[in-house]
Formats: C-alpha cells, structure tokens, sequence
C-alpha cells in the first residue's frame, strides 16, 4: 500500500503525534494492517478507543473518514446506495413541461433518471469511488449490531473492493480504503469475516498509559490529579458495573475537574462529578454501595507514588 509505515514505531509516534497513545500490540496491528493493506478488525468493551483510532489514522494521513454506523436492520439503501428520488421528479416534470417526455421512448426517459447525476453514494460506495492519491479510512463501527445478510454482503465489498449498481456499472476502487472494522462484542461476528481481517482485541489501558493518555490531552491537569482520576477510574473498572468507564470518560472526568480547579479528589467531589464518568444510575448505586471512601483511597495511592 502507498504511503505505508515502514516500522512499528513509526505507527507509535505518529499515532501519539495526532493524540494516540497505543501498546505495542494495537501498535503492530496498525503497522501490518497499514503494510499489507488488510482491513483491521478491532474488539473490545465499548469505550477502549477503537473508534477513536480509526479517527486518529485519518488526521495522520490527513485524508477523508468515512463512518458506516451499523445497527439493526441496517441495508445497502442505507450503506452502499440509493437513488435521489425528489431530483429524479423534478427531472421528470421538467421533461413533460419542455414536452421533451413526449418526443423520448420510456427507455430512454428512464435511462435518464437512472444514472449517476442522480445516485446518492452512501459510505461504502463513497469509500471505493474516492478522488484524489490517498485513500480514506472507512470506519464500519460496530458491526456486531448489523444482521448476518450485511455481514455476508459486507465480506463480499472487502474482498474485492468493488460494488456494482446494476443502472449504472461497476465501480472498482483504484486503491482499496484503509478499512477498521469495530465490534463491542453483543454477538459474535462471522468467522469468514474476521478470516478477511486482521484481528485485534483491545484492553482497557494500564495505570501508567491511562495517565499518559489523560496528560496528554487534557494538558492543564496537574500530574498529581491526573494520576488521582486514572486510580479512581482503575478502582471503578475492579466494580461489576453495568457499563465500566472507558477511556473517552476518563479525559472527561479529568477535564471536568480541571474546569472545576480542582487539585485532588474527596469523596464530595467524586459524589459531585460521578455522572461525568458513569452514566447508568445503577452503576452510581453499586458505587455507593462498594463505598466511595475505597475510591478515594485507591485514588490517593496511586496518586503518591509519583516522585
């Protein structure tokens, strides 16, 4: 593939460069999915960074993202093509009042209407008939919730990197996307899809990372509060929450306190900023239940070991 990484460090700084901090593991995955152009597969619990990262490797190759959001029900009207109904009326109207629907056979007047000027390119077929020397980053996000038929459909697209509108002709991509599938686990995907994939299950990042991650994008944030939140967040992870923070709520939760001028954390500020983090109020009732003082104090211990 053009423009690929020719090392697994590069992939590091370039990703930490654009506000990524990835393991060596996602790190590798990116650098072979990049180097021998295979779509990667991400996995993991909601909230890891799998989208972020596709929208990461976007803004480092300063190219398009193109994000398929899949869900229930989800079809190629929605995720490959439609046609644009209103502007094909409009056409057809304009046809019979300059009387030129009278001089033109049904075949013809149809072969009108059904051409490009009128096709409405949804996300995949905006992915392989893209312009310009860089290819974009296609995005298929979670796509354990489509069904098993776009699934079927979708390892066709990724094996050939074609899509043909039966109107209009085929279209091929001169390149094929930079392709990062994602899955939050509610089902399990296809094997035949992830054969096509290189696969990737994504953690949760360490103490030591999480810090560096909120450091690094919540600038203003003290160490010492920096180091506080990513021991409070690690000791709301060790509870069996309904929805465990991610990393997404923990640069929130830091940047909440920041704005807030706060230095360290107590258990009225966490009583107060809870909602920043968690968002179901039953995980906020297992929070008191466990007790918010354990937080507090795995927060504190964390935080002095700095220095």
């Amino acid at each position: 593939m053009t423009f690929a990484p020719s090392t697994t460090q590069e992939v590091s700084a370039a990703l930490a460069q654009h506000g990524y901090l990835a393991d060596e593991g996602l790190s590798t995955a990116v650098f072979l999915s990049l180097s021998l152009g295979r779509p990667l597969f991400l996995e993991g619990e909601a909230g890891v960074g799998k989208t972020e990262l596709a929208k990461t490797i976007a803004r480092w190759y300063n190219t398009e993202l193109i994000r398929l959001q899949c869900y229930e029900g989800i079809d190629v009207a929605q995720a490959v093509y439609d046609w644009d109904y209103s502007r094909q009326l409009l056409h057809l109207r304009a046809t019979e009042a300059t009387g030129e629907a009278a001089r033109t056979d049904a075949n013809s007047l149809e072969g009108q209407l059904y051409n490009e000027r009128f096709l409405l390119k949804r996300a995949l077929l905006r992915a392989i008939d893209f312009s310009g020397t860089v290819p974009p980053v296609l995005l298929i996000d979670e796509i354990d919730r489509a069904d098993d038929e776009f699934e079927a459909y979708l390892l066709e697209v990724l094996s050939d990197f074609q899509i043909t509108v039966p109107e209009v002709g085929t279209f091929t991509a001169p390149q094929p996307p930079i392709v990062i599938l994602t899955s939050n686990r509610t089902r399990d995907v296809h094997d035949a899809l992830k054969r096509r994939c290189l696969y990737h299950w994504v953690e949760h990042p360490g103490f030591d990372r999480e810090v560096e991650i909120v450091r690094l994008r919540v600038p203003h944030v003290q160490e010492t509060l920096a180091r506080q939140v990513a021991g409070a967040v690690e000791a709301l992870r060790g509870i069996k929450l309904y929805k465990p923070p991610g990393v997404a709520e923990t640069i929130d939760w830091a940047t909440a306190l920041g704005r807030l001028g706060v230095t360290q954390i107590d258990e009225t500020i966490i009583e107060q900023t809870l909602g920043t983090v968690l968002k179901y109020r039953e995980d906020h009732s297992r929070v008191r239940d466990h007790g918010i003082s354990h937080i507090v104090q795995q927060a504190f211990d964390r935080g002095l070991l700095h220095g």
